[in-house]
């Protein structure tokens, strides 16, 4: 099993390109199953999540074509040859879930395996089933498996009152009312980057839909969708994850494709950290404006709030912050896992329940550690990279979902990182 070796050494300085959006692409690529032309997607991340939703698809009859490097995905559903996404592939990635609105809107049945991915807490799917539901779908819980079938005409319109914000709902149902018969409203919908481009993209195919980037989603439901080509978001979660390495490091990093608006609130806590972030012609630019990290208060919210998937590397930061930081995780139980092994690395964490308390200390040291899941797994390094001597993190395979060449990146700058085949 690989891991990462990492030698603090002092400040980055250099350009660090950021890639599309996985959590974006992940929702784009079950959109193929709407259509029987094609769907091109390009600014595609190259990482074994899209890997993972590439064999799904074709598990269910598309195809799907990776080119330029992976930078392009072909995608093609002339016909869904196989109706059921199987526990094998779905246990892997939460993000299968995202097949079951597209296959039942399209062609009235699918059969799902409930869902994986990081262990970050029980993120139940009934607010997706909920949402189907209310378009008409029968739907069947047995054997690990959601079986589900669309009344005879096909999915109606609906209003759907989500009762907390779901981004993951919110795709599906989505996805499932742009061919359902009449108009369906979303209330409370999510407001994520990823949310808006994946309207744009389905507006592309043919969908008629309002209000992405509000709480309220109107769609009037088609008849058919046709194909498109649409660019992949840029990552905000990569880019805000990259524009902490200077930060906690020193130096001075641009991110080349970033835009401010992605990163709103996170740039505010940055901002009060004592951390500089401006606008080139590029992209972004981060630095230190002088000294010690100032301690923040960081609480998870829904977009556009503080995004849950930046607050362990955002712990990372602070780790080494001048003062005292209270984390307060208000998206996902279990998100904490990272404490303790930061805690090995010299910082000062308490946690209870849902809130963790950080005491800065001068600086980390190089100790093993291992990833407990994919933001976690960065944090990691991030930590490595302030730290005095080696820290090693082992099972990076949760990396790999998320970070594209990390190693590559991150030497550009003056990193000494490597990967350690294992």
């Amino acid at each position: 099993m690989d891991s990462i070796l990492v030698r603090g050494n002092g400040e980055l300085r250099g350009q660090i390109p950021i890639a599309g959006a996985k959590n974006a692409c992940l929702t784009l690529m079950p959109a193929t199953l709407l259509s029987d032309e094609p769907l091109t997607l390009t600014n595609a991340p190259r990482l074994s999540d899209i890997r993972t939703m590439t064999q799904l698809l074709q598990s269910l009859g598309a195809e799907v074509a990776s080119l330029q490097g992976g930078q392009v995905l072909a995608l093609s559903s002339h016909a869904i040859s196989n109706h059921t996404a199987d526990y094998d592939i779905v246990r892997k990635m939460r993000a299968s879930i995202l097949v079951l609105g597209p296959m039942l809107a399209r062609d009235g049945h699918a059969v799902v395996s409930l869902p994986g991915g990081c262990a970050i807490g029980a993120r139940p799917v009934d607010l997706h089933l909920k949402a189907l539901e209310a378009m008409g779908a029968e739907l069947d819980l047995r054997d690990g498996y959601i079986h589900a079938k669309a009344p005879s005409g096909g999915l109606r319109g609906a209003r759907i009152v989500f009762p907390i914000v779901s981004v993951g709902a919110t795709e599906n149902a989505l996805m499932a009312a742009t061919l359902a018969k009449g108009t369906t409203v979303l209330e409370n919908a999510a407001r994520e980057p990823e949310i808006v481009d994946l309207a744009r993209c389905l507006r592309r195919m043919g969908a008629q839909i309002e209000g992405e980037g509000t709480s309220i989603l109107t769609i009037e439901g088609v008849d058919r969708l046709g194909g498109a080509t649409h660019p992949v978001v840029t990552d905000r979660i990569e880019l805000g994850t990259y524009m902490l390495a200077p930060a906690i490091c020193g130096g001075e990093v641009e991110l080349l494709g970033g835009r401010i608006e992605l990163v709103g609130a996170f740039c505010e806590k940055l901002d009060a950290a004592g951390i500089s972030v401006s606008e080139t012609e590029r992209g972004l630019k981060v630095s230190r404006r002088n000294g010690r990290v100032t301690a923040v208060d960081v609480t998870t919210e829904p977009f556009p709030g503080f995004p849950t998937d930046l607050q362990a590397q955002m712990m990372a930061l602070l780790c080494t912050a001048e003062g005292t930081s209270v984390l307060e995780e208000k998206i996902f139980e279990n998100r904490f896992m990272h404490a303790p092994e930061l805690i090995r690395m010299g910082a000062r964490i308490d946690v209870h329940g849902g809130t963790a308390t950080v005491t800065g200390v001068d600086r980390l040291r190089g100790a093993p550690v291992m990833a407990t899941d994919l933001r976690a797994s960065v944090s990691l390094i991030l930590a490595g990279l302030a730290a005095e001597g080696e820290t090693v993190v082992s099972r990076v395979y949760h990396l790999d979902r998320g970070y594209e060449r990390v190693e590559e990146k991150l030497r550009a700058c003056g990193a000494q990182i490597e990967r350690i085949s294992g």
